[in-house]
Parts: C-alpha cells; sequence; structure tokens
C-alpha cells in the first residue's frame, strides 16, 4: 500500500503531455460555432500540442456565431499539410464559407491521403463533401445535414463521435467531451 501511494504521488507531481510535438491546423471564418473552435483548440493546447488557425487572410480577427472572436496566424494559402500533423474544422455557419476555397479543399485531399487526424463537427462535414474524401467513410454530424453526408457517399449515424480510421466526426457541443477524448487518441 504504501509502494502504490508513492506512486501515486510522483505521478500526480510530473506533469504528462501526451501530444507534445505535434501541430495542429485549426480552420476559421466568421460564423464559427464558437464552443466548436474554441474548446478543441484550448483541449489540445493542453495536452501539449501547438494548434494554429488559418482564415482567408492572416491575422485577421473572425467572429463566432456568439461574438467569441478568434485571430488567424495564417491564411489558407500559407498552410502545407506536410507541416501539420492534424486538422480540425469547427461547425457553425463557417464550413459553408471555409468550402468555397480551392487551397482548403486541397489542404484536406491532401491530409486525407497522408492519413492525418481530421476532426470535423456539425456543419464541418460540408468542408469534407466538398473536399470529396466521404466516400464510403462512416460519419456523423449534426443531423441538420445527415442528407448532405450521405449524398456526398458517407455512411451516417446519429452517435455523439463516430470514428472511421483518421476521420473523427461529432455532431454538437455537447458532444465535444466524446470528440476530444477520441480525437487525443488518434493523434497520439
Amino acid at each position: 500500500m504504501r509502494g502504490s501511494l508513492v506512486i501515486m504521488m510522483i505521478r500526480k507531481d510530473v506533469d504528462v503531455l501526451r501530444l507534445a510535438g505535434k501541430k495542429v491546423i485549426s480552420l476559421v471564418h466568421h460564423d464559427f460555432e464558437d464552443l466548436e473552435l474554441w474548446y478543441p483548440i484550448l483541449r489540445l493546447r493542453e495536452e501539449g500540442a501547438i494548434v494554429d488557425l488559418a482564415g482567408e487572410e492572416a491575422n485577421v480577427k473572425y467572429i463566432g456565431k456568439y461574438g467569441v472572436p478568434a485571430e488567424s496566424d495564417y491564411a489558407y494559402g500559407d498552410i502545407k499539410a506536410e507541416e501539420y500533423d492534424a486538422i480540425l474544422v469547427p461547425g457553425g455557419w463557417a464550413p459553408d464559407k471555409i468550402r468555397r476555397f480551392p487551397e482548403v479543399l486541397s489542404l484536406v485531399q491532401q491530409m486525407d491521403q497522408a492519413k492525418k487526424p481530421i476532426g470535423q463537427i456539425c456543419h464541418a462535414g460540408w468542408v469534407l463533401a466538398s473536399a470529396k474524401i466521404l466516400q464510403g467513410k462512416k460519419v456523423t454530424s449534426t443531423p441538420g445535414i445527415k442528407d448532405d453526408m450521405e449524398n456526398a457517399g458517407a455512411i451516417w449515424s446519429d452517435e455523439p463521435v463516430v470514428t472511421d480510421g483518421h476521420l473523427i466526426s461529432s455532431r454538437r457541443p455537447p458532444d465535444l467531451p466524446d470528440y476530444l477524448r477520441e480525437f487525443i487518441k488518434v493523434l497520439e
């Protein structure tokens, strides 16, 4: 008993950063779902990951649906897939804007081809559908875009989180803890 107590005390003093050295890019545009952008970013940073934000332009403040700002570090065209270990696409109305940029679609396709983790939540599935990477993939999303996901060839399921290889998908803000636990596991 005494030995296990010492081990527990040692573990408590050691801060283990599960994602130290990992780099993640998160996409952003106006009208992102505030929690779906910020919760993953902060959670990954807690685990030691470097998380950058890319928007239509670098160093621009984008405003979320509920008024929370996020400033981009880079423009979409500045991002090179080989420099990142994973990509996150937040939900809200931003995905409908984000998917209109050919450089974003190319980035998502490159991440998919390299089998790097791709996280998408809520309406973010629109970006993956436009990148044409959903054929035969098991996913979830907000039920509002179920038809879009299935029309893109996905096998849709109404679950808090669905993982199909390197693709991690989730439905909405209440599912964020399940989504991030799974995303972190795949990224590790």
